[in-house]
């Protein structure tokens, strides 16, 4: 599901429109989606991202773009006009610029864009919320899985610059020095530019300061452009939020990075997990936390009568990595955003496809609820069942009426209520 279907190239801005016909007799609203990766991979032809359904079902227009990801797209030299990173992103903004010039003609409604992305996408959904440059180019904005504040979604640019000067080292560029600092930004440049790309991707994940789950190599970086300050600053900064907001998460976000990257987990068994694994699963899920930190996210965790539980350990550590990566940055970035007069509603998928092939244990993984708003089970080919159907239906309609209305329910335009603080709501 999340292969590439083409082949990959740097050669890669290009999007897709679904027009539904027949074609509305109003401009009609744009959903515009940026999908996730991890900022590292991707790509816009998946068939999971097919928005023939989407685009019928609730008469919108629907629009995917490539960006450019990895190395190609988010090293960062921060200060250098040819590596001053985040160029993934203005590949994004520069799709949304062709949108609003030329999405009329489609018979779209250039005054009624909303942004949707998943897990990295959805952090740059969030980016392209925070960016100055980015305004105006967009009404509104969907971020499942992901936020900006998130702490894998982007970096310093001290520390962009190491990762740069890191995979110069890796695939043998001068311009680094023994200490593993640049000192010759055009010599580690032009190296870079000549070593392969397959050689590039096959270094990048070793650029990382330290191991961990949900970390990314090469992400967006705070170049005082793109992004004038951190998303945390950014987020707590002046002026009213004008756009409206809808996000929110899967049940078990974490599951499906423990697989890929947690002593112990598998897919192929109950990954039941003894308190040892449990004690270094912590360490991986929180790579950035000090002895304290992690003590603490140990204590809050435990179920301090069943200890030694195998399956409370597996959900324990399911639950710290989706609530570190996932679940409290959206929380923060939702009760933020709010306090700034934002509208903002909030959602939880916690339906666990009929035809999904991950073992029970993993429950709803990480991005499992994207082919439910895109349609998917109206596909007779995909075994759903009616009701899963009807599911798929009914979150198109949430997502299409939020993009007309801006009033995230099932229709009509609802209340003052935009959002439910959970602590204190419940």
């Amino acid at each position: 599901m999340w292969n590439p279907n083409r082949e990959m190239s740097e050669d890669c801005l290009y999007l897709n429109i679904w027009v539904p016909e027949p074609r509305p007799a109003a401009p009609a609203p744009v959903l515009v989606w940026i999908y996730g990766g991890g900022f590292y991979s991707g790509a816009a032809s998946l068939d999971v991202y097919d928005g023939r359904f989407l685009a019928a079902a609730e008469e919108v227009l629907v629009v995917s773009m490539n960006y450019r990801v990895g190395a190609l797209g988010f090293l960062a030299l921060p200060g250098h006009p040819e590596a001053p990173g985040n160029v993934g992103l203005m590949d994004q903004r520069l799709a949304l610029r062709w949108v609003q010039a030329n999405i009329a003609a489609f018979g779209g409604d250039p005054g009624a864009v909303t942004l949707f992305g998943e897990s990295a996408g959805a952090a740059s959904v969030g980016l392209h919320l925070l960016s100055g440059g980015s305004r105006g180019l967009f009404r509104r904005a969907v971020l499942q899985s992901g936020s900006p504040n998130g702490p894998w979604a982007t970096v310093g640019a001290s520390e962009g610059r190491r990762r740069a000067a890191r995979l110069g080292r890796l695939v043998g560029c001068g311009g680094v020095g023994a200490g593993g600092a640049v000192t010759n930004e055009t010599e580690l440049l032009g190296c870079l530019r000549a070593a392969a790309p397959l050689q590039l991707v096959e270094h990048e994940a070793a650029v990382l300061p330290q191991q961990g789950v949900f970390r990314f190599a090469f992400v967006p970086v705070v170049d005082g452009e793109f992004l004038a300050d951190t998303p945390e600053a950014l987020l707590g900064g002046p002026g009213r939020a004008e756009a409206e907001v809808l996000l929110g998460a899967v049940q078990d976000e974490g599951t499906y990075f423990l697989v890929y990257g947690v002593p112990g987990f598998g897919k192929d068994n109950e990954s039941l997990i003894s308190r040892e694994e449990f004690l270094g699963g912590v360490r991986l899920g929180v790579p950035q936390a000090n002895e304290l930190a992690a003590e603490a996210v140990v204590l809050q965790y435990t179920d301090w009568l069943d200890q030694d539980n195998p399956v409370k350990n597996r959900e324990a550590l399911d639950d710290i990595v989706g609530d570190h990566n996932v679940v409290c940055p959206l929380m923060h970035f939702a009760q933020r955003w709010a306090e700034r007069g934002g509208t903002v509603f909030a959602y939880l998928f916690d339906h666990r496809a009929s035809n999904l092939l991950w073992p029970p244990w993993m429950g709803v993984p990480h991005g499992y609820e994207i082919e439910f708003v895109f349609g998917q089970p109206l596909n007779p080919g995909l075994n759903y069942t009616a009701e899963e159907e009807a599911l798929s239906r009914r979150i198109m309609r949430y997502w299409g009426n939020f993009a007309r209305t801006g009033y995230g329910q099932l229709g009509g335009t609802g209340g003052t209520r935009s959002w439910m603080d959970p602590w204190r709501d419940g």
